[in-house]
């Protein structure tokens, strides 16, 4: 039998393009693995309760996303986490045991505290979201979580959900391995992480005249004040990009010219503007075709709801055996 993969996307917009290559790393699993892959509408509201009139919106946007880069329905399970309710039941169960001073150390639960001014994200909610992520992954008793290396240490608390409750109750969930993507992140045009809340992000459904006023207006080369001056590509904001859509031998290129300044930084964004073009007019296409069709994302819904929650059923089957619950 296949091993089997869980991973998800939380439902806070339309994915950019720092999310494409971690996309196709997951699309390129979908024959080798038996694959589970969710919107997490529930994340979203961990931190967007007060106001949850677009989580429906980017649900249907990022499921859209995912299609047209390649992940297929008659591969893999596509889904929306809400719509099985089995991930809340495990989530409530895995709480009962889980110890607050644990998740109390996550470092991200003490990140964004720190940028919580108005104190929104102190709720019981957003402190147990690591143990419903927990829920995501060992409901469908996945051997591997693809992730990138920022995300290696989210995966360790379901592995230390998985072992407590294997060694309270019997032997019912595998202990999830990561699966890397090696792919570096990619930074936001202002240089900064590339995130929704800092207005930095180039989405993958962005369309050329978009990609052009973003590419030209993105944050370069810091030691090359004038054309003439010499530059180091590695501290390139717009380099970063290059290794991400520029073939080898021309990357190879645009860094030599940009150490002799016979490049400028006008002509790198040229061409990391055709390169994106190109890249992205793929999926673009797909997203045309799949929002002219809404039947057929309907279908794709139904089919994903169906599969994820018969596996869901037999797994919560043999949980509240474990549990003694009648």
């Amino acid at each position: 039998m296949k091993k089997i993969i869980a991973s998800g996307n939380r439902a806070s917009g339309r994915l950019h393009i720092g999310h494409l290559k971690l996309l196709e790393h997951w699309a390129s699993l979908q024959d080798e693995y038996d694959c589970y892959f969710f919107i997490a509408d529930l994340h979203a509201l961990t931190t967007e309760y007060q106001d949850t009139g677009k989580v429906a919106e980017y649900s249907r946007d990022i499921f859209i996303d995912w299609l047209s880069v390649g992940l297929d329905p008659k591969k893999s399970h596509l889904f929306v986490q809400s719509h099985v309710p089995a991930h809340s039941e495990l989530f409530v169960l895995f709480s009962m045991f889980t110890k607050l001073g644990r998740l109390y150390r996550v470092p991200t639960y003490k990140e964004r505290l720190r940028e919580d001014e108005t104190h929104s994200l102190v709720t019981l909610g957003f402190l147990g979201y690591p143990v419903l992520q927990a829920a995501d992954i060992l409901m469908y008793r996945a051997n591997y979580v693809p992730v990138g290396l920022d995300q290696v240490s989210h995966v360790e608390l379901t592995r230390e959900v998985a072992r407590d409750f294997n060694r309270l109750y019997g032997d019912v969930f595998p202990v999830p391995d990561v699966l890397l993507n090696k792919t570096p992140n990619l930074p936001g045009t202002d240089g900064r992480k590339m995130s929704k809340s800092y207005g930095n992000c180039i989405y993958i459904s962005d369309g050329p005249d978009t990609l052009r006023k973003k590419i030209a207006t993105m944050f370069s080369n810091p030691e090359r004040k004038r054309r003439s001056d010499p530059g180091d590509a590695e501290k390139c904001n717009v380099y970063a990009f290059h290794k991400a859509f520029t073939d080898d031998e021309t990357l190879a290129r645009i860094k030599a010219k940009c150490k002799d300044a016979s490049i400028g930084c006008v002509e790198c964004k040229r061409i990391l503007l055709e390169n994106l073009v190109e890249a992205l007019s793929g999926p673009q296409e797909m997203r045309r075709r799949i929002e002219g069709d809404p039947g057929y994302l309907d279908d794709v819904l139904r089919k994903g709801r169906e599969g994820a929650s018969a596996a869901a059923d037999m797994t919560m089957s043999n949980v509240r055996k474990a549990l003694g619950l009648w």
